[in-house]
């Protein structure tokens, strides 16, 4: 199976020297892509497109625009009134010129460059599984107390999810909604902690709760089971234990049921907007959202893209829910003046572009008030892939690295945790660090349940363990230096305030 799709799909965070607002008046003068049309059709009859027309939040502004995207071509799938947001199809190749032009729209934009029917990415890594027979023997290595694979669970210990459980595993008032390609609630280590009324699919931007649809369409989906299993796997002696054992999880479907599993804006829109209606305290975001790695701000289609998605975020905020999101799988410095992005769009042919992350975002990870989590390995120190940046990493937590060999049984050094059909596997990645954050910010919020979401973000960095930088850092061990930290022990580029520490967070 192939993935880290998760930050293929992995997000990366930049710094919150933003001041994201709905109406976007920041950052003026942003970015430097050179931006492609959403298509280059001429006919007013060329292949549907997805757009995000973001307007003032109230019911006449939002009436009027629709109005004018009937005018202009265009079909309302769903209107987000309370943050002024609406996801429309249209063929009309024009449209996205015309409905930016119409009174009362503020940014509006394509949310891909290639029609609906169209998708398709690879994701990196792959996915170790457990065998039966390695799970049996594995089994045979568990102490007292402990899950039959919790042996092999070298993260938990490192950040003392395991004491932790002893005296405090959680609240199951807390939920923690996975935004991901779907959840395996039938998973028996899930089931116990599975939140059904909290879940839904969100693919395409609309909603839909009927039973089930938050399950992934098949095993190659499995991204979100495995991050659920990492944040709320049972204590149930079954398989493996959750950083909180005790707490809700919820899964929250995003990503395209194709080959590709992209995770679009409109989607993510829905996402966001749906758990915060539904009360959910916590998100995790092992992702980015597609087509653009970065967002640059002189792009109409990209500027509405990030309009669109912080509105949602920041309504869930003003809700109680505080979002967590991984930082990037590709050993990018997010603080530094120039990165090469040549994986966008990926939903069609990707044209390589060099963009400033400081002006260019990736979101939901750059987005204001979400936590930005980097990625360690068994050792404490940066994973090799891991993204990072001093003023954009939060904290960091355990995602797995191959070169830090844990004196485990199977002596892998990735993350081990649930998958669909009731198997196991391990997955490495800043995806895998971010529900570790996402899990212990829960043990926070069900140790403080009055705490706003800046005040758990603020309780998540004062519980962390302060890391300094290394003197030279060869992640690979090839004997060149990968990377370069900057900054003091209490803040710096690759670990932020530190590393996460479930027992500090309970006790």
């Amino acid at each position: 199976m192939a993935h880290l799709r998760s930050r293929r799909r992995l997000a990366l965070a930049v710094p919150v020297v933003l001041s994201l607002t709905a109406s976007l008046g920041f950052l003026p003068g942003a970015a430097s892509a050179t931006p492609l049309t959403a298509t280059a059709a001429t006919s007013a009859d060329g292949p549907v497109l997805p757009y995000v027309v973001n307007t003032k939040a109230d019911h006449r502004t939002v009436e009027s625009v629709k109005k004018a995207i009937a005018k202009a071509g265009g079909t309302v799938v769903i209107a987000y009134e309370q943050i002024g947001v609406i996801v429309v199809h249209s063929a009309n190749p024009a449209f996205g010129q015309q409905i930016r032009a119409a009174r009362g729209v503020q940014t509006a934009g394509a949310t891909r460059t290639a029609p609906l029917t169209a998708a398709g990415t690879t994701e990196e890594g792959a996915a170790q599984m457990l065998s039966a027979a390695d799970a049996a023997e594995l089994s045979q290595s568990a102490a007292a107390g402990q899950e039959p694979l919790e042996a092999d669970q070298w993260d938990l210990r490192a950040i003392g999810a395991d004491k932790a459980a002893k005296i405090n595993p959680g609240s199951k008032n807390v939920t923690v909604a996975v935004i991901d390609t779907g959840v395996d609630d039938t998973h028996p280590d899930l089931a116990p902690n599975f939140s059904a009324s909290q879940s839904a699919s969100c693919v395409g931007g609309k909603a839909d709760t009927t039973y089930g649809a938050w399950r992934p369409v098949d095993a190659d989906h499995y991204h979100g089971t495995h991050v659920a299993g990492e944040i709320a796997a049972a204590r149930n002696d079954i398989g493996v234990a959750g950083i909180a054992p005790g707490v809700k999880v919820a899964g929250i479907t995003v990503a395209e049921p194709d080959a590709g599993q992209l995770f679009f804006p409109e989607s993510v829109v829905c996402a966001f907007v749906f758990a915060a209606d539904h009360g959910v305290e916590i998100t995790n975001n092992s992702y980015y959202i597609d087509p653009w790695l970065y967002n640059c701000l002189d792009d109409p289609d990209q500027k509405a893209i990030v309009d669109a998605v912080n509105r949602a975020q920041l309504y869930a905020q003003k809700k109680g829910t505080l979002s967590v999101a991984a930082a990037g799988n590709a050993n990018d410095d997010l603080d530094s003046d120039a990165i090469v992005d040549d994986s966008s769009p990926d939903d069609s042919t990707p044209v390589p572009r060099t963009i400033d992350p400081h002006e260019c975002f990736d979101i939901p990870t750059q987005l204001p008030g979400v936590v930005t989590v980097s990625s360690t390995g068994v050792n404490s120190t940066k994973s090799y892939f891991s993204t990072y940046g001093k003023g954009v990493i939060d904290v960091a937590a355990p995602g797995g690295d191959k070169y830090q060999i844990p004196d485990t049984p199977s002596k892998n050094g990735r993350i081990l945790s649930t998958m669909p059909n009731n198997q196991y596997a391990f997955l490495q990645g800043t995806s895998m660090a971010s529900p570790h954050a996402a899990a212990v910010a829960a043990l926070l919020k069900s140790t403080y349940p009055k705490a706003t979401p800046a005040q758990l973000q603020a309780l998540l960095k004062a519980q962390a363990d302060s890391q300094s930088c290394p003197t030279a850092y060869d992640g690979d061990g090839d004997g060149v230096v990968d990377a370069t930290c900057v900054g003091g022990k209490g803040l710096n580029g690759f670990y932020g305030a530190g590393i996460i520490n479930a027992l500090r967070a309970v006790e």
